[in-house]
């Protein structure tokens, strides 16, 4: 490849500064941006004549003549390329995505929420609302302390790691499920100095088998678990029934992956303390969803992985793995198209 043009297609904006850097990993590369919403925006001759493409939520028409032999998502989750007829259609494509890059920023958000069920703050914003002050202010706000809770996370990958190393950090006690206990490799990309790159952190890691077990010790659990068909409906009655009733969930994984049905009831018999979920099997969230009224449910519009850099740092993996693909080197943040992520 060091002695071809390599074509690459762009479907989303990038500063001037970012394309440049993506030029100058080698002479041989060209750059063609293609801002688009739906694949009919993307002309076929620029679809053919790519070798390379990054994408936000759509590729090539199936039947389309393709020179393509890496595609890289803009985004972490795969799922929705996975079932695309393209890449059905080209098994030998390589897919790259830009997981790792907002452990940060959701290993927050998610923390953020494990403190605000813990410190009753839906209950405080109620009575706020109601010009509320509660005589019995004690007992409606005991607190449950991260410092004194148990927490198990569900998929101790990179993002699963960062929760576990700030809760650590509030002196909770760490539970894991993780479908093995191979470290992360030089193949993963990972942000300096966050999450638990020697798998350390966690006082104790379960298999995937074992989760109603582990959910019996917990306190809080936070999903970080990817959507595959494994987990795709993993989460519901049997699991809510094996988790305290002074429990409280956190869902940053992928809506899908939490039966809502057995999730709302469980809210509503207060089979667990409450909820905070950014992810929902359908997105938007339709106004006349029955979670909406959810007791106890904290509901934001998947935005915990939203950040003011996330363009850089994505480009960063992007031009990473450029620089790895002229020189003919293993990609990092590769597929595995059978485990779905």
């Amino acid at each position: 490849m060091n002695d071809k043009t390599i074509n690459v297609l762009i479907t989303t904006r990038f500063s001037d500064e970012i394309l440049e850097r993506f030029k100058a990993v080698s002479p041989n590369i060209k750059i063609r941006v293609q801002p688009a919403e739906k694949e009919k925006d993307i002309p076929n001759r620029a679809w053919q004549q790519a070798d390379v493409l990054y994408t936000t939520f759509f590729l090539p028409p199936a039947t389309i003549k393709s020179n393509i032999t890496w595609v890289h998502s803009h985004f972490a989750g795969i799922d929705h390329l996975l079932e695309d007829p393209f890449v059905k259609a080209h098994p030998d494509i390589v897919l790259t995505n830009s997981s790792g890059i907002h452990v940060a920023k959701i290993g927050e958000y998610a923390v953020g929420m494990i403190l605000a069920l813990g410190h009753r703050i839906p209950a405080m914003l109620h009575h706020q609302a109601n010009n509320e002050w509660p005589r019995n202010r004690f007992s409606i706000f005991m607190a449950q302390e991260l410092n004194k809770s148990t927490v198990g996370i569900l998929g101790y990958g990179r993002l699963g790691r960062e929760v576990a190393r700030l809760c650590k950090a509030f002196g909770a006690t760490v539970l894991a499920t993780k479908r093995d206990i191979r470290q992360p490799d030089s193949t993963k990309y990972t942000l300096p100095g966050k999450g638990d790159p020697e798998g350390e952190i966690a006082d104790r890691l379960y298999p995937t088998e074992a989760t109603a077990f582990m959910l019996k010790e917990c306190d809080f659990v936070v999903i970080t678990l990817p959507l595959t068909e494994k987990t795709r409906y993993s989460f519901g009655a049997e699991m809510l029934e094996a988790m305290k009733p002074t429990a409280f969930l956190v869902n940053v994984g992928r809506g899908e992956i939490v039966q809502e049905d057995a999730l709302l009831a469980a809210l509503q018999n207060e089979r667990i303390a409450g909820a905070a979920f950014d992810v929902f099997a359908a997105e938007p969230l339709p106004p006349d969803h029955p979670l909406w009224q959810a007791p106890n449910l904290i509901i934001s519009p998947h935005i915990s992985g939203n950040m003011r850099d996330y363009k850089e740092k994505a480009a960063a993996v992007f031009e990473e793995n450029l620089r790895r693909f002229i020189e003919k080197r293993s990609l990092m943040n590769v597929v595995n198209r059978e485990l779905g992520y």
